[in-house]
């Protein structure tokens, strides 16, 4: 009983002990959350407090920014605003000084239409006072004449009709003969300036052709037994062959250029083969004529080219080629007749004209030479009816026909045709007798030149188109020397027979020599 009594009370002192012990610990823990929810709550207030810092910082940082941004905009439309201000100020003062000089305008026409309104009644007045004046005028010259008023103007009418009819003749005289001046120097001009566009080789064709014969041996060949060989050859080829005592040497004649070239040809490969007799020879020709007609062809074709004449009949090209081995006075008629073309397409063009038209006119105005050795008449008339064959046009047939004047001219390129041809034949060096005529001018001039006191020397230079005189500067000064110029001109002028002009170009030169040593 005690023991369980010690026990109850042991336990009940434990569980107080424990009690105390659990009321202890708990007000302990309860201190401390205490603690730590003021530490946290002061954490939190400082926090917040740091926060509110930051963005009342950072809201004045804003603020500023905007208060920046807002003035500097409200400087830049404070400063357009006086710009705009400045341009108005500007235009008020312009329009000020527009409105004083619209004033000042203002108040001058309306004293120019005072002065105008009476200058006006000034003009009437003497209007009435002069019409006056011819009214009595014209009752006193009635008077006088003794004619009626229809009279009188019937005298008038024409005796001015009479002034008049004078002074229009006067006038067309005057005007046709400058006209005529003038066209004189224009178409010297334009010829001159032809001749001086266009150069071209000098001539040298012959009408015969040689073939070299490599020994008498085969002169004998050529021959033939009882010239069987030479009659053959001839017969085939319609030339004649001369052979004669100089070595080495066959000449083959013929009118015919085309035939004679053939000729040539042939005999050279009958020559070169070894092989002469009727049957090769015929063979040869035949072979040298087909190719013949293949030169030709190109020939032509080269010379339509090179005159720049396109869409040319077909048949009218080795025509064309043809006139390759046809001469006139020595001179090449297709070269002749590629210049002409040329030269008419320089004159037709300063003229206003067609310069292609006047290039074909003039590449086919000879034609008619092609064929002038084979068929009767003149070559005018045969290239007009062959050129007709092939649809030429008007212009070029004409051109044909009429380049020599024998019948009108219908159009005005075959007086361009006419001036061509005659500077492509007279032209130096275009045929042989032409040469001698021209070296024979330079010389003139030369000597003429010279037969003045004072000129040392004198050169024709530029085809004779210009001679430099060189005077001496001891006989003639500077004033004497363009009278010397123009003395030599004069004579010139007077004594000589040129185309186009000359010019004098007078040296005076005056050297000074020292020598230091």
């Amino acid at each position: 009983m005690l023991d369980a009594l010690m026990l109850l009370i042991g336990l009940v002192a434990g569980a107080g002990g424990v009690m105390l012990f659990t009321h202890l610990a708990g007000k302990s823990a309860l201190s401390r959350a205490r603690a730590e929810a003021d530490q946290i709550r002061e954490n939190a207030k400082q926090e917040a407090t740091n926060k509110a810092k930051e963005i009342e910082l950072s809201a004045r940082q804003q603020q500023l920014k905007m208060k920046e941004q807002f003035e500097r905009e409200n400087e830049t439309a404070r400063k357009k605003l006086e710009e705009h201000d400045a341009r108005l100020t500007k235009r008020e003062d312009t329009l000020d000084r527009k409105l004083d000089t619209l004033s000042v305008k203002e108040r001058t026409l309306d004293d120019l239409e005072a002065k105008v309104a009476s200058r006006e009644k000034q003009v009437q007045m003497k209007e009435q006072q002069l019409e006056g004046v011819l009214k009595e005028q014209r009752d006193r010259l009635l008077q006088i004449t003794g004619l009626s008023v229809d009279q009188a103007k019937e005298m008038l009418l024409k005796r001015i009709e009479d002034e008049s009819r004078r002074e229009c003749g006067a006038l067309i005289q005057k005007m046709t003969e400058a006209a005529q001046e003038e066209a004189k120097d224009k178409s010297r001009q334009i010829i001159l300036q032809a001749i001086q566009r266009y150069a071209a080789e000098q001539t040298a064709d012959h009408t015969v052709s040689t073939v070299t014969i490599p020994s008498d041996d085969m002169k004998g060949r050529v021959i033939g037994r009882e010239g069987r060989n030479i009659r053959s050859f001839e017969k085939s080829t319609g030339v004649d062959v001369i052979i004669d005592d100089t070595p080495g040497v066959v000449v083959v004649s013929c009118f015919d250029p085309v035939r004679r070239e053939v000729a040539r040809l042939s005999m050279e490969k009958l020559v070169q083969d070894g092989r002469i007799h009727p049957a090769r020879i015929e063979e040869v020709v035949a072979t040298t004529t087909r190719e013949m007609e293949e030169e030709l062809l190109k020939v032509g074709k080269e010379a339509a080219a090179e005159a720049n004449v396109p869409n040319i009949a077909k048949p009218i090209i080795p025509m064309l080629g043809r006139l390759s081995y046809r001469t006139s006075y020595g001179q090449n008629v297709l070269k002749h007749s590629i210049e002409v073309g040329y030269l008419a397409q320089v004159i037709a063009d300063e003229l206003g004209l067609d310069g292609a038209l006047a290039r074909r006119c003039g590449l086919l105005h000879d034609i008619g030479k092609a064929m002038d050795h084979e068929q009767e008449g003149g070559h005018p008339q045969l290239g007009m009816e062959f050129l007709r064959r092939f649809n030429e046009p008007e212009a070029v047939l004409n051109a044909a026909i009429g380049h020599h004047g024998d019948v009108p001219a219908t159009t005005p390129y075959t007086p361009i045709i006419m001036a061509a041809d005659a500077i492509s034949a007279s032209r130096p060096g275009a045929r042989r007798e032409s040469l001698e005529r021209y070296v024979k001018r330079l010389r003139d001039l030369e000597e003429l030149a010279l037969q003045f006191d004072g000129v040392r020397q004198a050169y024709a230079i530029q085809a004779g188109r210009e001679i430099r005189v060189i005077v001496d500067a001891k006989m003639i000064d500077d004033k004497t020397s363009a009278k010397v110029a123009r003395d030599i001109a004069k004579k010139i002028e007077s004594e000589m027979q040129y185309p186009g002009e000359i010019k004098v170009t007078l040296i005076r030169e005056v050297r000074t020599v020292e020598y230091a040593r």
